[in-house]
């Protein structure tokens, strides 16, 4: 079916110009060619047709739309025309003239004539894709341009021009120049008028088709849309349908250990909930656990600890750990402690992190057992992870300030809530399916015998863990599909910081249980939290478990693939489960509060739930099997393909119980059902007619067994010629195909996109073409892409078994489909030929979003495995996913492999497949395969290669039509000659001990092998060979081979002289064809060079360099093939060399070789070596160095300059290596080699003459980039306005100078700075504004605050190196911090601006946003440059006034890193020997190194130009190298400042180490072991080391950091290395770094002995400069610019003097300003270099901060070192006197009259120091919370100013040797407690006051409040440093029972701080003592105690309180007695009174 529209004319335009028009159907936009300069009437008369897979339906539009073509601008359109197809859908066919209507819809006059046709073809179905229609309209001037990418998009799906289709694209495209990437020869393009000689191109004859693919063929005619660059895709881009791209890697990566660090900093807690805690922190990852110290009585306690768990496990493995830090409360020896709380988060959060750190952050404490109970404290930590070769960034560890917003900083990722709530995950496990036996049959029929009962072989139970805890349902007792109905509820904080739910199926057995089957549910797949997101849920729905073969042996080698480690290798079971999470309401009282994991029962589902089950047909054909590897063996093969348990005959499934389950399960073979299920089925599907037929089909599911033949001496091939064996399976499976069609489509938009990708990378890396073009083009692909998923995937019919999942996915992948259609569409209109990375680097993420959303969670149909069998036993297998080859009818669902013909390599299972042995193909197969519901089951054939008979099996029976073939033969042969032209490899794997390759290759093709010639000792052979394979035959129709060959494999072997040659790698190919009837010759032919990448494993190999053509021989045999007229070398006897017209067109090169020298060779077969040549060699020509005739009294040559003439190829891209061997000579004319480097590409020394015409003023336009930046200081210019004003005038004045001006004051740190250009010009740049008087009246400001002005100018006598280092960091952080603020506000730029677009694009605002992306670049750059000046980041007018310190520049990596490794002239090339490591290539070659060779090269095309050689001082020995200093022997004072190191891995068993500094240099070695630091991860050194050193002899400077051992020797914690030579000889001057300001004396003393004035007159000299000519006022001229500054300077007497230094200085520091020989010097730094460890290659073992200066001993010697000794703290005394205590809560019961009272004492210490805390007397009895105490507390302490730290010195425990040094921040904890005498001792409440930053005492009792501590932020702080003295009331705090806080008291004390000499002189006595005492507490009496004057105390309680009750008592006494008397007495009386007595 296709829909055909031709486009005639559009009339009556408005205006000429240039018109195009864009025609769209469904999604799908084809243009027309471009009608240049045409008035009123534009006659396109071109056809468009649209192939359709579904009916078109009669409300479906088709929209022409015409545009005036702008070749700058976007097009503007001129009007839209718009129609319903409802009358073509009907007729068939229409023709309509009609106006356009505008913008706004309102007709305008213009009209458009078009004429529709809508054929209904013969029901094959046409392949919707983008790149499908192609045509070259024609072009008069050949300029053949090109905008949507249909012409270079590599169709990875095979879409590509099949018979019957016209082509049809936009072309945009200028004519790529020469190159072997750049597709683009066209040839002459034909007028398209030729093209369609009749209307109705619906069928193209094959001769037209054949024609435009020649004219395309540029990468060989693979296909017009495949101009792809890299032979990867070359190779698998296809032109018909019939064949789909191999992967060309073969190894899976999971499953291999790698080596994994993770370091943890427990910095400290806060806000533990608990009284008085002893808190321990226990950090536990997976099994491994370590606690921190404890800290007592406090529950914020300060660690400051470091850990380092070490692990080799697979990456899976590893992120799945848990990490868990919990804080326990008062553990030792003989309890475990009880928990406070703790915190989960799995290893791969971490790792997802950005620089997989969280730092400085806080992680929240819950508890576990409470989920009602809400925050159980905090705790701050640096978490970071390492794996091999990742670099961790770590932010610099200086001073950083407290972040004490803890909301702020919390430990969670990016995107998850601040409030996380809990809630309950539910895991609901129904059944299973399928399940493997998993006892041997001997025990079952040992039971049957003795009870006589058949048992299923396997006891399953399900396993769920997640975040650590487990879950275990019942055990089914002998059950191959058991039903548990049981669901697994786990209580967890939500969103769960742990991203995958292990689900696995386990064998319940005696002795171990072991894992059936494993599933990984992603948290992340099945939720989405976004705004319009849903909480994860799955299911119901069946997910299939992959593992080891289901024959049970008792050791199952395979058993981890159970465990879910590496790639199944076979189908194990399927479990049907649902997930399902509710969020808690933590508030309700029913809720069950701990988070034990439950199991609870659930209810049964019903069958339908997981969709309507229906009949499934998989068909396929083997169409060739080669590459079978040779071990196998020579007995017959065959081939076996499973789904499920379908079709597997050796272990499938015992039959199934019932009869009904058989249907589902496929009993064995699928051989016995019985008859009445049959009879139910042929109901069910009664209403297909084919049902009846094929009712009793018997699926066939293994190919018959074959015996194989040799193909070579490695690998057989199974002989199937003309007769190609088929297999079908039939199973039934709930029908879920919508699931697997969407991801389908995502795939493959995916696919398409990534591939896109590659080439615009290949694009810029070969710099051809035009990036961004390539790059708009993608982005149009991927909106249309995007577009078409949201038509295609809304039309899901509401199908039974639709989970909540699958509606919420659907909703949110639309949404998802849709923004990125929207901003593919954005950026594509972004995209500008400097914006080309940036964008490369979005649309990289849009790949990333699509490949997530289209992996579908919830599983349908399972994978198909094919298996290849010998002898019954399984050998190896692929396993394609059932997805890939799914048929649809509508085209983008189907699977990218469905009905295709795949090349598939079958590998080992399991580890067998790991390393070497897997990367041997074991079988090469071209496979056909297609699944499909079976009744759309009419199609499976259509896309075989055509021309074959269908062999049926003989089967009695009627029907025999419907019943699928078991073998296909073909009748049609085809022979070819194929033709593959070995040019060369480079950069190949070094696979002999030499470290080199002995490499030869080998082709295979079909069945046919041959291999080139072996070269011996190289890594880049160049064969120069043509391979000619006679007689190939392939079956299938002529046509479809040409345009689809099959591939050809090539490998590349490394032979040995004994053994088997050794695999190097291994790349694929598609050779051009040519029939016989076409010509041979451009374009096509002959085919070009291309480079295809070597794969070895998953890991690159080398390049090879080929062409292949494949040629069809005719009737008239080989004689009519091209000649094949290559130079037959008779030296070279049989071997072909490639012929003339391929091969590459050479010119004549020089290549000029600067001999340096070799340093630290290593020995060769244990002799050393003594007297090395090194060779070089490049395309057969080379050059030897002279000989070094005694290496160890001299490494450098004698002979600096050799060069060489060489015929290399024109095209850059093509020049092959060049190889740099190092021989030794040895006696007796012996040369061994001692190794060798390949430079692969020798463009960075390709020499290009300087241009005479740009004038000096080439680096003004380098100014603007902000390296105008002149300052003093390092403060940070912000260019003003005029800055960007004048530019242009100023480089309208060429010649003239530039003066540059500094302010007279150099200690100013803020400076007026002015540059001013040419005198003439009145252009002058202001640069920076004076900042002085802001900050005089910034001071003013404050004072007004009433707060005491902090002290800050700073004397200069107190100012040490430190003040400058520290100073310096602070500026650090602060450029660091600008830089990530610009960074983000870029970002957030951006995400604005694309938000806001949308989806409507205005075409004119373009240049604005351009515009914007340039400001944007300049920014950064801008950025970057602040950070090299050392500049403060925007913010220097909001800092406060600072101390103005000279400051240094801390750079946070290496200096070589900064500086590109110094090799500004002299380069250094490592030199390999000894097998290239397989593990991951790099991380191994350090151990391959044997030493460096230093030197250079410089190469040029001859003849060179004259002016070179003329030029004065011009020495031809030295060639292109002038004024390269000499190489001989040379004394240099070294002397190495080793500052601090941090983060050091421990290395005691304690978690610490005590680290010492050894410094290496030649045979001298400096240990500095007796000052090892004592338990120190973070040791300050403060060392200077001198060392004097002859280079070259010594010049690889080692510093390493050992750990000092009491017993045994001392370990090696890390190492770094420095090439002092690199950094000696470099014109960056690295010898000592260039201050900032020039001073005599003092700390910033000038440390060269070469004054500035010298250096620069040095420089000057050097460089031939005129200069420097000092001026009056304050001016110098070099070359011509001239720079101002001041010129006097201070003694240290302060006495005035005039100099030239300052003005010397400030030309050095700009010297990169200067034309021609610039180059930015070195500032006065300290670098922060990794230590690393020779064991643990990769893995960063702790950094050191350092620097390094050298010396000439033949110059004036330098002074003495400047001291960095580390700052000694200083003594300080804090005096605390309290006062009084007041509303202190009331804890005591009186006995005798239950009153409220507390007795009062208030504990006091310094935190750190809690043994000495000091106590005050008790005040007893207070009755109102009051106590007097009148009592001083005293804490001598040692404090370091400038950290803001106490530093404590104490020995850990009782066996510690020695004391270990702690720095904690100076808090002083006050405590109240009420005293007890028999009980402990209540704590009440608790204050700690940080010394630097505490609030404001209060001046009364009342003022006092628990809020001047909350909110501290707001208060004024002050510093008791600052104040000294400070004396108020302070609150009280505790927590209540809800963790609220709340006052418990009010504490009077004054603070008195004073230094240790202040102290001696006036000493104070401890509480009330002498000296000073203080005056007793005038307490009231009722404190004192009753027992001891108890009359006192009677006499008291009897008058004042309890008198009245005393009188009630007495009164009521006496009634009482009276009564008794009265009732005592009355019965006498009574009588006596009766009787009368």
């Amino acid at each position: 079916m296709a829909l055909l529209v031709h486009l005639k004319t559009i009339r009556d335009l408005r205006g000429k110009g240039d018109r195009i028009a864009k025609v769209t159907f469904r999604g799908l936009s084809l243009y027309t060619h471009v009608l240049e300069n045409c008035e009123d009437e534009a006659r396109f008369d071109e056809t468009f047709r649209w192939p359709t897979a579904s009916r078109v339906d009669e409300n479906e539009m088709l929209e022409v739309q015409v545009f005036n073509y702008s070749k700058v601008f976007t097009n503007r359109v001129i009007g839209t025309f718009k129609m319903v197809l409802q009358k073509v859908a009907e007729e068939g066919q229409l023709e309509v003239t009609d106006t356009l209507i505008d913008d706004n819809n309102t007709a305008i006059r213009t009209s458009v004539t078009i004429y529709i046709k809508y054929t209904t073809m013969d029901g094959t179905v046409g392949v919707w894709s983008d790149g499908e229609f192609l045509d070259i309209p024609g072009d008069p001037e050949g300029t053949f341009q090109f905008e949507t990418d249909s012409l270079l998009s590599g169709h990875s799906q095979g879409s590509g021009v099949s018979p019957g289709r016209s082509i049809h694209g936009i072309p945009t495209f200028r004519k790529a120049g020469k190159g072997v990437f750049s597709a683009m020869k066209l040839g002459k393009t034909k007028s398209s008028k030729d093209d369609h000689k009749k209307d109705e191109p619906a069928i193209l004859d094959m001769e037209d088709l054949n024609r435009k693919a020649m004219r395309l063929g540029g990468v060989g005619g693979l296909d017009p849309d495949c101009i792809s660059l890299a032979s990867v895709t070359a190779v698998t881009t296809n032109v018909s349908n019939k064949r789909s791209k191999p992967d060309i890697k073969m190894e899976p990566s999971s499953g291999r250990p790698v080596d994994y660090q993770i370091s943890i900093t427990v910095v400290e807690a806060r806000q533990l909930v608990g009284l008085n805690m002893d808190p321990v922190v226990c950090v536990e990852i997976g099994d491994d656990k370590k606690y921190t110290s404890m800290k007592e009585s406090t529950n914020c306690p300060y660690y400051n600890e470091y850990f380092v768990f070490d692990f080799h496990v697979p990456p899976d493995v590893m992120f799945d750990k848990i990490l868990k830090l919990s804080v326990i409360h008062s553990k030792n020896l003989l309890r475990s402690g009880t928990l406070v709380g703790t915190f989960k988060l799995d290893v791969g959060t971490v790792y997802s992190q950005p620089e997989h750190q969280f730092y400085r952050k806080w992680a929240t404490l819950s508890d576990p057992d409470d989920i009602t109970a809400g925050c159980k404290g905090y705790i701050k930590c640096d978490i970071a992870m390492v794996g091999k070769g990742d670099n961790i960034k770590s932010p610099h560890k200086a001073n950083e300030t407290d972040e004490d917003d803890i909301e702020g900083n919390l430990l969670l990722p990016e995107g998850v809530p601040l409030e996380r709530q809990w809630a309950r995950f539910y895991v609901k496990i129904y059944r299973a399916e399928g399940l493997p036996k998993m006892n041997t049959s001997i025990m079952a029929n040992v039971k049957k015998a003795f009870i006589g009962e058949n048992r299923d072989l396997v006891d399953p139970y399900v396993q769920v863990l997640f975040a650590g805890q487990r879950g275990k349902t019942s055990v089914q007792k002998s059950s191959y599909e058991p039903i548990w109905n049981e669901q697994v509820v786990f209580t967890e904080m939500f969103p769960p910081l742990c991203k995958r739910m292990k689900v696995q199926i386990r064998d319940s057995d005696k002795v171990n249980d072991v894992a059936i089957g494993t599933h990984f549910i992603d948290l992340r797949k099945i939720a989405n939290d976004g705004d319009k997101g849903f909480l994860p849920t799955m299911g119901p729905a069946w997910v299939n478990m992959y593992g080891s073969t289901r024959q049970y042996t008792l050791m199952d080698e395979h058993q981890d693939l159970n465990e879910g480690l590496g790639e199944g290798v076979s189908f194990r079971a399927r479990l049907l489960i649902s997930v399902a999470v509710e969020i808690l309401d933590t508030t309700s009282t029913e809720i069950v509060s701990s988070t034990e994991v439950q199991v609870e029962p659930v209810s049964n589902i019903s069958e339908s739930v997981t969709g309507k089950i229906e009949e499934f047909f998989l068909f396929g054909s083997f169409l060739e099997a080669t590459m079978i590897d040779r071990k196998i063996g020579d007995k017959p093969i065959s081939f076996e393909v499973t789904i499920g348990n379908y079709g597997n005959q050796i272990d499938g499934v015992s039959k199934p119980s019932a009869a009904k389950k058989n249907k589902k399960e496929g009993g064995g073979g699928g051989g016995g059902e019985s008859d009445e299920e049959e009879s139910e089925l042929i109901q069910q599907n009664s209403s297909e007619d084919e049902a009846d037929d094929d009712g009793d089909l018997v699926s066939v599911s293994s190919s018959p067994p074959m015996k194989p033949v040799i193909t070579d001496r490695n690998y057989f091939h199974l002989p199937y010629f003309e007769k190609k064996p088929c297999i079908y399976i039939k199973s039934w499976w709930q029908d879920q195909r919508r699931r697997l069609y969407n991801s389908n489509i995502m795939d493959k938009i995916a696919d398409k996109l990534e591939e896109g990708l590659n080439d615009v990378q290949e694009i810029i890396k070969t710099e051809t073409a035009y990036p961004e073009r390539r790059l708009r083009g993608v982005l149009e692909e991927l909106s249309t892409g995007c577009n078409r998923f949201v038509t295609l995937a809304n039309k899901d019919q509401n199908q039974a078994g639709r989970t909540k999942l699958d509606k919420e996915r659907l909703k949110s992948c639309m949404r998802e489909m849709e923004s990125m259609g929207q901003q593919a569409k954005l950026i594509r209109s972004q995209v500008k030929r400097n914006t080309v990375r940036d964008k490369l680097k979005m649309v990289q993420n849009f790949l990333h979003r699509l490949r997530f959303l289209a992996d579908e969670p919830q599983h349908s149909i399972p994978d198909v495995f094919v298996w290849m069998m010998s002898n019954s036993k399984r050998i190896a297998y692929a396993r394609i996913p059932s997805k890939d080859i799914l048929y649809s009818i509508v085209d983008e669902e189907t699977g990218k492999d469905c009905g295709k013909v795949k090349a598939v390599f079958l590998r080992l299972p399991g580890k067998k497949g790991f390393g070497p042995a897997g990367w041997t193909v074991q079988a090469k197969m071209e496979m056909y395969l297609w699944l499909g519901l079976n009744k759309q089951r009419k199609d499976f054939l259509s896309g075989l290669p055509n021309g074959f008979e269908e062999n049926k099996a003989p089967r009695t029976g009627s029907c025999l039509q419907s019943l699928p073939p078991i073998s296909l033969v073909y009748n049609m042969k085809q022979v070819f000659q194929l033709r593959a032209h070995m040019y060369q490899a480079r950069s190949l794997f070094a696979a002999d001990s030499s470290g080199l390759s002995d490499p030869f290759a080998r082709v295979f093709f079909s069945t046919h092998s041959q291999v080139t010639e072996v070269l011996s000792e190289t890594l880049c052979p160049t064969w120069d060979q043509l391979l000619v394979f006679d007689d190939v035959e392939l079956f299938g129709e002529a046509g479809e081979l040409r345009d689809d060959p099959p591939i050809i494999v090539v490998e590349v072997y490394d032979q040995d002289t004994v053994g088997k040659a050794e695999f190097i790698g291994r790349t694929f190919a598609k050779p051009i064809t040519k029939m016989c009837d076409e010509h041979y010759g451009p374009p096509r032919f002959p085919p070009r060079l291309e480079y295809y990448q070597i794969y070895r494993g998953n890991s690159t190999a080398g390049d090879l360099l080929a062409a292949f053509e494949l040629l069809q021989i005719g009737q008239g045999g080989r004689a009519e093939l091209p000649a094949i007229n290559g130079p037959t070398d008779s030296d070279r006897g049989p071997i072909l060399p490639v012929p003339m017209g391929i091969r590459p067109v050479l010119s004549r090169y020089r290549i000029e070789v600067l001999f340096w020298g070799l340093r630290d060779l290593k020995r060769v077969n244990l002799a050393q070596v003594d007297r090395p040549r090194v060779d070089i060699e490049c395309a057969g020509r080379g050059v030897q160095s002279a000989l070094i005739v005694n290496f160890k009294k001299n490494p450098n040559f004698s002979t600096l300059v050799k060069w060489f003439e060489v015929d290399l190829p024109e095209n850059e891209l093509l020049h092959p290596p060049l190889n740099i061997r190092v021989v030794d000579c040895r006696a007796f004319g012996r040369y061994t080699l001692v190794g060798s480097h390949a430079v692969t590409s020798l463009r960075r020394f390709i020499y290009s003459p300087p241009d005479k015409t740009q004038n000096n003023w080439a680096s003004t336009a380098r100014l603007m980039n902000g390296y105008m930046v002149l300052t003093n200081g390092g403060s940070q210019s912000r260019p003003s306005s005029p800055y960007s004003r004048t530019l242009p005038r100023t480089l309208s004045h060429p010649t003239g100078d530039a003066i540059v001006n500094m302010d007279a004051n150099p200690s100013v740190r803020k400076m007026d700075t002015l540059v001013k250009l040419d005198a003439s010009s009145d252009a002058v740049i202001k640069v920076d504004v004076n900042e002085e008087e802001k900050e005089e009246k910034k001071k003013k400001k404050k004072k007004k605050k009433g707060e005491v002005e902090e002290d800050d100018e700073t004397d200069e006598r107190m100012l040490d190196w430190w003040s400058k280092y520290f100073a310096s960091i602070e500026t650090l952080m602060e450029i660091l911090r600008a830089q990530e603020a610009a960074l983000a506000e870029a970002e957030e730029r951006e995400e604005q601006e694309i938000a806001a677009e949308g989806a409507d694009i205005k075409p004119d605002d373009h240049p604005v946003k351009g515009s914007k992306g340039k400001e944007k670049s300049r920014d950064k750059s801008r950025n970057k440059d602040k950070k090299k000046s050392h500049h403060a980041g925007e913010g220097t007018e909001k800092r406060p006034s600072k101390p103005k310190v000279n400051e240094l520049l801390v750079y946070n990596k290496e200096l070589e890193a900064e500086y590109d490794n110094f090799e500004d002239w002299l380069h250094t090339f490592n030199l390999y020997r000894g097998k290239a490591g397989d593990d991951d290539e790099a991380a191994l070659d350090d151990d391959r190194i044997v030493g460096r060779f230093k030197g250079s090269m410089c190469m040029y095309k001859l003849p060179l130009s004259e002016e070179i050689t003329r030029e004065a001082g011009f020495d031809p020995n030295m060639g292109m190298f002038q004024s390269i200093p000499h190489n001989d022997p040379i004394n240099v004072l070294v002397r190495v400042f080793v500052v601090r190191a941090t983060d050091l891995h421990p290395a005691d068993v304690n978690g610490k180490a005590d680290p010492y500094v050894v410094i290496k240099l030649g045979k001298s070695e400096l240990k500095d072991k007796e000052n090892y630091i004592s338990k120190q991860l973070n040791p300050v050194f403060g060392k200077a080391f001198d060392m004097e050193a002859t280079f070259p002899m010594e010049s690889m400077l080692t510093v390493s950091v050992y750990d000092w051992d009491l017993v045994g020797t001392d370990d090696l914690i890390g190492e770094t290395k420095i090439d002092l030579e690199n950094r000696y000889y470099s014109k960056h001057r690295a010898t000592c770094g260039i201050a900032n300001n020039y001073s005599v004396h003092g700390y910033n003393m000038w440390r060269d002995p070469m004054k500035p004035s010298q250096i620069l007159a040095k420089l000057c000299k050097e460089g031939k400069l005129d200069g420097p000519h000092y001026g009056p006022g304050g001016r110098v001229k070099v070359a011509n610019r001239i720079f101002m500054g001041a010129t006097e300077i201070e003694d240290e007497t302060g006495l005035k003097k005039q100099t030239d230094e300052h003005l010397a200085l400030t030309v050095l520091k700009h010297w990169e300003e200067i034309p021609r020989v610039g180059c930015k010097l070195i500032p006065e730094h300290v670098e922060t270099r990794p230590l690393l460890h020779p064991e643990k290659p990769g893995i960063e073992q702790g950094r050191i901060e350092m620097w390094v200066d050298m010396f000439p001993m033949d110059m004036p010697a330098p002074g003495p070192a400047i001291d960095i000794s580390p700052r000694k703290p200083k003594k300080y005394e804090l005096r605390v006197v309290i006062w009084n205590t007041d509303e202190v809560i009331l804890e005591d019961d009186d006995y005798f009259t239950g009153e409220k009272s507390s007795d009062i004492f208030v504990r006091g210490w310094l935190k750190g120091q809690q043994e000495d805390k000091q106590d005050t007397d008790v005040h007893y009895h207070s009755l109102t919370g009051e106590g007097n105490f009148n009592w001083r507390f005293v804490f001598p302490f040692d404090y370091l100013m400038a950290e803001e730290k106490i530093v404590i010195s104490k020995k850990e425990s009782m066996f510690s040797w020695d004391e270990t040094e702690y720095k904690i921040p100076a808090r002083l904890t006050l405590q109240v407690w009420d005293a007890d005498h028999f009980s402990a001792d209540d704590f009440l409440g608790a204050i700690e006051l940080d010394l630097n930053r505490f609030p404001r005492g209060a001046k009364t009792a009342k003022q006092s409040s628990i809020g001047m501590v909350q909110n501290e932020a707001e208060l004024p702080c002050i510093s008791i440093f600052k104040q000294k003295r400070v004396k108020g009331w302070w609150p009280f705090m505790a927590r209540d029972e809800n963790d609220e806080m709340e006052l418990t008291g009010k504490v009077e004390a004054e603070l008195h701080l004073m230094s240790a000499e202040e102290a001696e002189k006036s000493p104070v006595g401890l509480g009330r003592n002498e000296p000073d005492p203080l005056e007793k507490p005038n307490r009231p009496d009722t404190t004192f105690l009753w027992f001891l004057s108890p009359l006192k105390a009677i006499r008291y309680l009897v008058c004042n309180r309890y008198k009245w009750l005393i009188i009630k008592i007495v009164v009521a006494l006496l009634l009482l007695m009276m009564l008794g008397l009265f009732l005592y007495s009355m019965p006498g009386y009574l009588v006596k009174k009766l009787l009368g007595a």
